[in-house]
């Protein structure tokens, strides 16, 4: 099961509104999805709350250290409860998706993102889960930094916000552990719409 949800953001008002900041608006929609308030914790380095769910106590966390340093507090929160890598699910902005798509995965590398980079770092472990919410990509490797640090379009905030809602759908499932049938509704393609019906025998075509 997941014992610890993770949101990685910068803090600061500047940078509230920024696509780098998708897993802070993750991680406050599970709060309020599971009626949980997260306060400043110092041992934590970051905002936490926990959670009391019909598959056991689950702890949320906002990293407060910068993206850079996000590693520090998870690290801290995890080997102060004992909690293992793939309890964690860890929620980031992914430049490799479009705005409106997400992907479930565990393992593998940080993809260039230093908020997994340093959770790779302080964990020693790349162990854990990720629900990456895609932002989608500039086009030019030159521009990623600029691009992660404004703000999207209305347009594009909106797909983002509705990928997140999505995705608490499916968190009753993580929490439980089972990350099949997790991945399998986040990944659920939607219906294709059904073809016209025949005309009836003898009915003109339109």
């Amino acid at each position: 099961m997941i014992r610890l949800l993770v949101g990685l953001g910068n803090p600061g008002p500047e940078y509230e509104a920024t696509r780098h900041n998708a897993g802070f608006w993750w991680l406050e929609a599970a709060a309020r999805k599971l009626g949980c308030s997260l306060l400043p914790q110092r041992s934590w380095f970051g905002l936490a709350g926990k959670a009391q769910t019909a598959h056991g106590l689950v702890w949320l966390l906002q990293p407060m250290t910068y993206m850079n340093l996000s590693g520090k507090s998870v690290a801290a929160l995890a080997r102060f409860y004992k909690i293992e890598p793939q309890e964690i699910l860890v929620a980031h902005d992914e430049l490799d998706l479009p705005a409106g798509q997400l992907k479930l995965k565990v393992g593998g590398g940080h993809g260039g993102h230093n908020g997994l980079r340093d959770i790779h770092a302080q964990l020693g472990s790349a162990d854990y889960w990720r629900l990456r919410l895609g932002i989608g990509h500039p086009g030019i490797k030159a521009e990623v930094v600029d691009y992660v640090l404004r703000k999207p379009p209305q347009a594009e905030r909106e797909q983002i916000e509705q990928c997140v809602a999505r995705s608490l759908d499916a968190l009753d499932l993580m929490l439980e552990g089972a990350m099949d049938r997790a991945t399998m509704k986040l990944h659920a393609k939607p219906p294709r719409p059904k073809p016209p019906r025949p005309s009836a025998e003898g009915e003109a075509a339109p």
